[in-house]
């Protein structure tokens, strides 16, 4: 699947997927998926289900962000989740993230869109 996904959006380090590990364990996986459109990317991240509401997401979450705006501090950074509030939107909220509203994504239907807003 990772392969298909970098055929389609090109692999452009740093825009590009991680696997995140504590301990020598691995306890989540972190993304971008596909190098900058229009100045916009979107961050995408998950804990395996043994390490959730540890601060996991939370800390992907910020390090995604990091990583953008280090490489590229003008960058519009969104993220995408279910249309219902659930732990992704608490982490995006604790990580400066505004939702916009819904918008219909072409691979999961109708989801919200999330902005990073620093000081939010």
């Amino acid at each position: 699947m990772t392969i298909d996904f970098y055929k389609k959006v090109g692999y452009q380090p740093p825009w590009i997927c991680y696997y995140v590990s504590k301990d020598d364990e691995l306890v989540g996986n972190a993304g971008i998926k596909g190098k900058p459109v229009n100045g916009t990317i979107e961050i995408a991240y998950g804990t395996m289900e043994n390490h959730r509401q540890k601060g996991i997401g939370t800390a992907i979450c910020k390090l995604l962000v990091d990583l953008s705006l280090k490489t590229d501090p003008s960058i519009r950074i969104t993220a995408r989740t279910l249309a219902e509030e659930n732990f992704s939107t608490k982490i995006l909220r604790k990580n400066s993230f505004v939702l916009l509203g819904t918008v219909n994504d072409p691979e999961d239907g109708e989801v919200w869109e999330w902005l990073y807003k620093p000081g939010h």
